[in-house]
């Protein structure tokens, strides 16, 4: 892969008004790296979102359950709609995890804080999907006005 270091990132995130969107419409999240440590940001925001009503779908190939949900090791391994991929992995990572949830259809991408990619960033609006990147999505979530 290209070093993209140097590549200066032209990503915006959208609005805030379409993250609340995003986050009010949606009801399945696939947490990609989510961890059953429950000392790590994945479990808590996971977590959080499980107890205001989301369905979480743990994508972790290490664990067979976590937060009570069966894991799965991969996107494809899920085989149902997925409103929400939420990302907690390195940020060179994040493009073939994208690539996976544009094929299976996935409705917006999330990546959490400090995690950005141009790259990602790029396959994302490129296959018309929302993309969010260096945001928490449990601090976006309790900014929401019901």
């Amino acid at each position: 892969m290209a070093d993209t270091s140097s590549r200066r990132n032209t990503w915006k995130n959208p609005s805030p008004e379409e993250i609340a969107r995003l986050l009010k419409r949606a009801a399945t999240v696939a947490v990609v790296g989510l961890s059953a440590n429950t000392a790590k940001a994945s479990y808590r925001v996971a977590k959080y979102l499980k107890s205001k009503g989301y369905e979480i779908i743990p994508v972790n190939p290490h664990e067979s359950e976590i937060l009570g949900e069966k894991s799965y090791p991969d996107l494809a391994s899920i085989g149902k709609k997925i409103d929400i991929v939420d990302v907690f992995r390195k940020s060179e990572d994040t493009p073939t995890i994208v690539e996976a949830a544009i094929a299976v259809g996935a409705g917006a991408i999330w990546l959490q804080e400090g995690i950005i990619s141009q790259e990602s960033c790029d396959l994302a609006q490129n296959a018309g999907i929302p993309i969010v990147t260096d945001r928490c999505m449990f601090k976006e979530h309790k900014k929401l006005k019901s």
